[in-house]
């Protein structure tokens, strides 16, 4: 019983620190949790990289310095982007680079034009990636935004 007690205590010790936040799947898929970003607290984590290809969890406008939500929500919004945007850059990739958005709003009419002002801001001027956006009937904190992403980012050798 002590053993399988110690080796409870390992795993999970393993599994909430680094190793679990930065790990690497025998396929080569790669977690990622780069200086800087939000935290992943549960079942997640904040991106992946799959060869050339960067998953970035779906992100809300959470200021990473105080860990809760942006007040404004243009305000909000951007910061949903930046949060994205930072995990992307860790992997060498730009908001130039990606190659798909999928936003999640819980009002459509309200937020995509500061969705469209957000991107534009951000983005410079086009070209922007394919975007798909949806109004949801509720999202996690009740925020008003969820962005999820994929960036081409190729593996420097």
């Amino acid at each position: 019983m002590p053993t399988r007690l110690a080796l409870l205590c390992f795993a999970t010790v393993a599994m909430t620190g680094l190793g679990f936040a930065q790990s690497t799947s025998p396929n080569g898929v790669r977690t990622l949790n780069p200086p800087g970003a939000i935290k992943a607290e549960g079942t997640w984590s904040l991106g992946a990289r799959a060869g050339d290809f960067v998953f970035v969890a779906g992100m809300q406008g959470v200021d990473p310095a105080t860990n809760t939500l942006v007040a404004d929500p243009q305000a909000r919004i951007v910061q949903a982007f930046r949060n994205l945007a930072l995990i992307a850059q860790s992997e060498g990739a730009s908001l130039k680079d990606c190659v798909r958005l999928t936003v999640y709003v819980s009002d459509l009419h309200r937020y995509a034009p500061m969705v469209d002002k957000a991107q534009a801001e951000l983005w410079g001027g086009p070209p922007y990636p394919p975007r798909t956006m949806v109004e949801v009937q509720r999202l996690f904190d009740d925020d008003i935004v969820e962005i999820d992403s994929v960036f081409y980012a190729p593996v420097k050798n």
